[in-house]
């Protein structure tokens, strides 16, 4: 078995008209309730402990954006599962990512909905961040950014909505 490691370094990182460019996903799952189907979202801590996110991160320019988000998915939250369509962009400034190529630390973050198949016990991040499921409306609250909420809001959005049934590639 070959040992799962997170990406490092910024050297390949994507940038575009001074935003740094993120890709990531908010992993869901359907449970069974006495009353039918819940859905249910899974976040992620923050590696400074600062509250929950969904997993996202640098999109590279060796990988399209759906690879970026698995990888993400993979890295940070230790899931796979069928990727769908994206539920778009958000603009967002972080004081954690300004830098050279990004002196006022924007970035804009490229969010999926990802159906979760598979759930790993070891995971490249698992000693830096936790994991938890989420009800929707329990996740809302939860969110640390205004964005966040907004993609979450997309992708309840896109789930009910008829064309969510296509999968668009399986992250494995």
């Amino acid at each position: 078995m070959t040992a799962l490691v997170s990406r490092t370094g910024r050297h390949q990182q994507r940038y575009e008209h001074g935003y740094r460019l993120v890709a990531g996903c908010i992993p869901y799952r359907y449970r069974l309730t006495g009353e039918g189907k819940c859905m249910e979202v899974l976040m992620i801590s923050s590696q400074r402990g600062e509250g929950l996110l969904f997993p996202k991160g640098g999109w590279e320019n060796d990988e399209t954006v759906e690879e970026a988000a698995c990888r993400e998915a993979l890295e940070e939250a230790g899931v796979r599962g069928l990727l769908q369509d994206m539920l778009g962009s958000w603009d967002f400034k972080s004081k954690r990512q300004q830098g050279v190529y990004c002196p006022e630390g924007l970035c804009r973050a490229y969010m999926f909905a990802l159906a979760v198949t598979e759930q790993l016990d070891t995971w490249p991040e698992q000693h830096s961040r936790q994991r938890q499921w989420f009800a929707v409306s329990d996740a809302i609250g939860q969110c640390r950014h205004d964005w966040m909420r907004g993609a979450l809001d997309q992708c309840v959005a896109y789930l009910a909505s008829e064309s969510s049934n296509i999968y668009l590639s399986a992250c494995f």
